[in-house]
């Protein structure tokens, strides 16, 4: 009977310890209060997307461009908040994961023990319990009793046995929801990185737009005019639709060009418009440029340089707007600049052939004058292409 009772008195203590044990899911308050700010935050991403994509189908003006920078930035500061919200209820998850996680490792691991003692002892017993309650017992109802609490004692120490078991495992899945939540963690870090990058860049594109028109609607639709004149000329020197003359064969490193000092067209400065192009398709020219020091005179961070080919301009170069969406093309040029901007530094004007290849003197009408450029055909489908230059 003594037996009988202390397993009794186990089953009572583990159920109750098992159903007192913190809910793996639960969130403290701080954390509900952050889950709830994030529907907020959802709402105002979607309201600034909605008024960016009206803003896009509306005719460029100073004060549009303004506007539409304006909620950029603010669609990036919702984002960034929001990113930091989602940060904030991961870290009080995985914390609450981590605690139960530990204290349950150990506790299941001192409970496995007391039951497989308790399970040993058990059925050590099992074949002579019965005679032996049959001669200690008073009478056969006190026999018959005392065998089915035995059998009990029996079915509890099991079923507690396979319900340790089952929380074994449920806290092992905790333990990947763990892992999963602290690599989400991670990449929402990444995340909120580059939007912080983004955000400074914006605020940079507008900072830009306000100094080069001087907050003046005529200067800002010049720019924008050039702008457009030279994307839809590049567009088309690269659909083979300027005028073009085979030179011949020129070798890597050769004098080709020089580019136009001052204004020209489609040009507000002197600079050499570097294009990659391979069978009609733009390519990011630092990726085939070699890595040197370069002057990065533009308000865009600067990339690295991967490729092998030397430059197009003598030492030491300055670039003055990289490939892709820059500060420049963000407000002027469709947002998207599909070659390099660059110049020497000390005036020297000589551009030349980044590799072998057939040369080609073309030409193009653009803003109302006329665009001079050269393209070496380097084989494979692949060109380069430099505008804005003498020959």
């Amino acid at each position: 009977m003594r037996r009988f009772l202390f397993s009794v008195f186990c089953f009572l203590f583990f159920v109750t310890l098992f159903l007192f044990l913190p809910s793996p899911f639960s969130l403290r308050p701080s954390a509900l209060v952050f889950a709830d700010q994030l529907d907020d935050l959802n709402n105002q991403i979607q309201e600034y997307e909605q008024k960016i994509n009206d803003l896009a189908g509306q005719k460029k003006t100073l004060a549009s461009t303004i506007n539409y920078l304006n909620t950029q930035i603010q669609l990036t500061q919702s984002k960034i908040a929001k990113t930091e919200q989602e940060l904030i209820v991961l870290a009080d998850e995985i914390d609450i994961l981590g605690t139960q996680i530990d204290s349950l490792n150990t506790s299941l691991d001192e409970l496995s023990k007391i039951f497989r003692h308790r399970i040993r002892k058990t059925y050590k017993q099992t074949d002579i319990e019965p005679l032996y309650l049959f001669f200690t017992s008073r009478g056969f109802n006190d026999f018959v009793n005392q065998l089915k609490y035995v059998n009990t004692v029996q079915e509890h120490d099991r079923d507690i046995m396979l319900n340790m078991e089952r929380t074994r495992l449920n806290y092992d899945l905790q333990k990947d929801q763990k892992e999963q939540a602290q690599a989400k963690a991670e990449a929402l870090r990444t995340q909120l990185t580059k939007q912080k990058t983004s955000l400074a860049q914006q605020q940079q594109d507008k900072k830009q737009l306000l100094e080069s028109t001087q907050n003046d609607e005529r200067k800002y639709q010049d720019l924008l005019s050039k702008a457009r004149a030279e994307l839809n000329a590049i567009q088309n020197i690269i659909a083979g639709k300027g005028e073009e003359t085979k030179v011949g064969d020129i070798s890597e490193g050769s004098k080709i060009a020089t580019v136009i000092s001052g204004a020209s067209a489609c040009s507000s400065g002197s600079h050499l418009h570097f294009e990659v192009v391979q069978n009609g398709a733009n390519f990011n020219p630092f990726n085939y440029l070699s890595n040197k020091s370069v002057i990065w005179d533009n308000a865009d961070p600067q990339p690295s340089f991967t490729g092998s080919w030397n430059w197009p301009v003598n030492d030491t170069v300055r670039v003055t707007q990289g490939y892709g969406r820059t500060s420049y093309s963000a407000i002027y040029a469709n947002g998207f600049h599909t070659g390099v901007d660059m110049v020497n530094s000390d005036k020297n004007y000589d551009v030349k052939t980044v590799r072998n290849g057939i040369l080609y003197r073309g030409s193009i009408a653009c803003g109302g004058g006329t665009l001079r450029y050269v393209k070496v055909d380097q084989g494979d489908g692949l060109s380069t292409y430099y505008l804005h230059v003498n020959y």
